[in-house]
């Protein structure tokens, strides 16, 4: 991030930016940016490899078979599925490579098994015949067709790149072949990470189940929210350990059945989908389940309370339906600063939001262009001050008061500002008691 941010204990950062603290109050003592993107690393059998590809909903229904190699009903791309139930964008990563399928006339344009699938079939064309028409297929879809007199004539697709020294002949079908899929190393996954770091995202999913790499997100996860004021959250499987109120640590595994294609940690790709698609002033708890895996759900009440109270995401059974037990994060451990509201992350998502909102405020209208006078902070005051009061309106907070938000100069460069906020959080408990007359 070319800018200063994160978190500060004095006052004297060396880089231009916001640095943003927040801490739970003492007990006695513009536009809202708009969320739905997640971060996701894969291991596939097809498409760009080590490159950031940004997928949105309408891409995968429309495009999936050109992105990654099979159409939008595979049971292969059950993942994202999973993830666009909820999400609107992933920036998707692929962690893997491979040898490249190919032929005598072309070469796959990605490694890995999905280049297998594919054929080309040549014939002489019906009006010409002394051109041919040149086809590849994916399976039993036609993906291109040029008619050509000669190879060199031909135009590599989004599938295949010609081999423009043989000669084109009639063939019924060709099919391309040795294909095969690279291992993703840990290094794959820090590479992925370290690119990831030009990226806005609300969410990011660990999709491994080895403890290095999830300790690898979680170090990753700390250092962008408290040094470069990156405010996003990771999922993750069965990590509850990270006690920290950026990581969501995801118990329920996935039925053997559906482990063909997912590991048992399959799950994380759907609470990823959400986490990222929720909306700053809504709440997942209790929220159904509506994808297509069959979810381990079955917990004793003992177990669940053991669950909240060491920061385990939880799906559990409701006469039948499978729903999320309460919206909370790995945060266990409470202090002054971080108390026990910072667990539910209907408040991470508010703070995270408003940490948002004013950094995009500062860095696209006051950074470098608004001088340090009494009119400017005014200015900026106002702005800050109308974003809050959108959240107001939509109920993210309650109770803000105008007169908390005080932005002073510090020295000719910096202003400090200060404010207090009351975030609402979703209901969650009912206590009642009847009186029979």
């Amino acid at each position: 991030m070319a800018l200063g941010g994160g978190t500060f204990q004095t006052i004297n950062k060396p880089l231009p930016g916001i640095y943003h603290n927040f801490v739970s109050a003492a007990k006695v003592g513009s536009t809202l940016s708009e969320r739905g993107t997640a971060a996701v690393p894969f291991i596939g059998d097809w498409g760009a490899e080590e490159t950031v590809i940004k997928l949105t909903a309408e891409d995968f229904q429309k495009d999936s078979l050109e992105i990654l190699g099979y159409s939008v009903d595979n049971p292969k791309l059950v993942m994202w599925r999973e993830l666009f139930r909820h999400a609107n964008t992933v920036y998707a990563y692929r962690l893997n490579g491979g040898a490249k399928a190919e032929n005598i006339f072309c070469t796959a344009r990605y490694g890995g098994i999905g280049g297998n699938h594919l054929k080309t079939v040549i014939y002489a064309n019906v009006d010409n015949p002394s051109q041919f028409d040149v086809c590849t297929y994916l399976d039993i879809t036609l993906v291109d067709k040029q008619t050509v007199q000669d190879i060199s004539e031909l135009h590599s697709n989004e599938y295949v790149t010609w081999k423009k020294e043989v000669e084109l002949k009639t063939e019924a079908g060709v099919p391309l072949v040795n294909g095969t899929n690279e291992i993703a190393s840990a290094a794959g996954y820090q590479n992925f990470l370290g690119v990831m770091e030009s990226y806005h995202f609300d969410a990011l999913c660990c999709p491994s189940e080895d403890d290095t790499v999830k300790a690898l997100f979680v170090a990753y996860t700390k250092r962008l929210r408290e040094e470069t004021g990156v405010k996003f959250q990771t999922v993750l499987f069965q990590h509850s350990t990270a006690d920290y109120e950026g990581v969501i640590s995801v118990e329920n595994e996935i039925e053997s059945g559906d482990t063909s294609v997912l590991t048992k940690s399959g799950l994380i790709y759907w609470v990823t989908g959400m986490i990222a698609g929720c909306t700053v002033n809504e709440s997942n708890t209790n929220c159904k389940y509506d994808g297509e895996l069959s979810v381990k759900a079955d917990y004793t009440q003992e177990q669940l309370a053991e669950a909240l109270n060491t920061g385990k995401f939880v799906l559990h059974n409701v006469s039948g339906d499978i729903r999320v037990l309460e919206d909370i994060n790995t945060l266990v451990t409470y202090t002054e600063e971080k108390n026990i509201d910072f667990k539910q992350n209907q408040v991470v998502r508010v703070l995270d939001q408003i940490a948002n909102d004013t950094a995009t405020i500062f860095a696209q209208k006051y950074l470098g262009k608004v001088p340090n006078d009494a009119a400017g902070r005014t200015s900026l005051w106002n702005d800050i001050l109308r974003n809050r009061q959108q959240l107001e309106e939509i109920r993210a907070i309650e109770n803000y008061d105008k007169e908390s938000l005080v932005i002073e100069a510090y020295g000719k460069k910096a202003v400090v500002a200060k404010e207090a906020v009351q975030v609402i959080n979703a209901m969650t408990q009912l206590y009642m008691t009847t009186t029979v007359e």
